[in-house]
């Protein structure tokens, strides 16, 4: 299953050369992760009612290039799901290039900190998108 999601750089984005500051690569992905969801019809707040939440237990990263102020990048997931964990492939790109590389592992735990499996909901519609 594969996913864009469109990223606009501003200028809090960026560091003192007009560079995106590394860390809000991540915050891209996560946005973009956090679209996914929406997408597929998950609502996370009654989830964590129900006492699911989805923990990031993995984030392998690498710099490629410099997002730039005023630029505008596409974050593009591919996702699937093994078990109680959900895993994404995210590639941030201006244009064609990409600058940006993540493999990102979520799981689902209770509130308490135990795994749990996905919700049946969430494991049904993933089906349905991959089907």
């Amino acid at each position: 299953m594969s996913h864009s999601f469109p990223v606009r750089i501003f200028y809090e984005d960026t560091d003192m050369a007009g560079i995106v500051y590394y860390a809000n690569y991540l915050k891209y992905i996560e946005r973009a992760r956090s679209d996914i969801v929406e997408q597929l019809g998950v609502d996370q707040r009654a989830m964590r009612d129900e006492d699911v939440v989805f923990v990031i237990t993995r984030v392998e990263a690498d710099y490629l290039g410099a997002g730039r102020f005023g630029d505008r990048l596409e974050v593009r997931t591919a996702h699937h799901m093994k078990g109680a964990r959900w895993m994404f492939d995210q590639d941030v790109l201006r244009g064609d290039e990409v600058i940006f590389r993540a493999k990102v592992t979520a799981v689902c735990m209770t509130t308490a900190g135990k795994p749990t499996r996905l919700p049946a909901k969430l494991r049904l519609r993933l089906d349905e998108q991959a089907g």
